[in-house]
């Protein structure tokens, strides 16, 4: 572990852009539980992010957006680990493949991440991530958007609990601030391969949730391979109207050096 005052400066950090971070998402390139885990110093890894809607909504989210139904969307993540508490990533590029076949570039995102070290050898571990975002007019109405993401977890043995309670922001106020935690339940079958079931859900802005029915929730089955190249497949289902019926996702991360 680095030193303590290197660490302390970094949660510093994290409360200041807590502060002035946040949005509300239409779509998304990233269907993922953060569990504190992060690239070692000095080390660079490569995740590919994609996800795919065989069935869902058919009308945008707002007009001129990208329709769900039959659209794939992705993005390749870049990330450099700091220090054993710290780590930046850059998505980039976002894109979309509709229903029609046509590519879309959605723009890309930044993000600092903060853990604690060696999370995934601590009983109890936590963190939070930031990400600021600079959107195409066809993938959200608002230019530039961020989100916080706390992330609160427990390895109780072959079993893990985490908790990532998502504000997305708009920057129009704090109570515009959008609610869409996720979590996940996972079972380490073997030291290479994990069962888990997640949920996505989005409530809508905190000064007021939106109805049951115009709230969004996912729930998915995914399998993990922990291999030299670490892939996480899983299936989601939608559970209200406002959500996409069925979401198939695939996660492919391998460290570069």
């Amino acid at each position: 572990m680095r030193g303590w005052t290197g660490y302390r400066s970094g949660w510093a950090l994290a409360i200041v852009l807590l502060i002035v971070s946040g949005r509300a998402p239409a779509q998304t390139d990233e269907i993922q539980v953060y569990d504190a885990t992060i690239a070692a110093p000095g080390v660079f890894n490569l995740t590919l992010h994609d996800n795919y809607i065989p069935s869902g909504r058919t009308l945008p989210a707002f007009p001129g957006a990208i329709v769900p139904r039959h659209s794939l969307n992705g993005v390749p993540e870049w990330a450099y680990g700091v220090t054993d508490w710290m780590e930046l990533g850059l998505y980039l590029p976002l894109y979309s493949i509709t229903a029609d076949g046509a590519t879309r570039m959605n723009g890309f995102k930044l993000r600092a991440l903060f853990v604690r070290p060696d999370a995934a050898q601590q009983p109890f571990f936590y963190g939070i991530n930031f990400e600021f975002s600079y959107n195409a007019p066809h993938w959200d109405p608002h230019r530039y958007t961020s989100e916080i993401r706390p992330i609160v977890g427990w390895h109780l043995g072959w079993i893990d609990l985490i908790l990532n309670p998502i504000l997305d922001n708009a920057y129009e106020g704090f109570g515009q601030r959008d609610f869409a935690p996720a979590m996940r339940l996972a079972w380490h079958a073997s030291k290479i391969w994990t069962v888990a079931a997640e949920e996505y859900a989005d409530f809508g802005p905190l000064e007021h949730f939106h109805a049951a029915g115009a709230q969004s929730h996912q729930v998915f089955g995914v399998i993990d391979y922990g291999g030299r190249v670490w892939v996480e497949a899983g299936l989601g289902f939608g559970l209200t109207s406002a959500s996409d019926h069925r979401v198939v996702k695939l996660m492919l991360s391998w460290d570069l050096n």
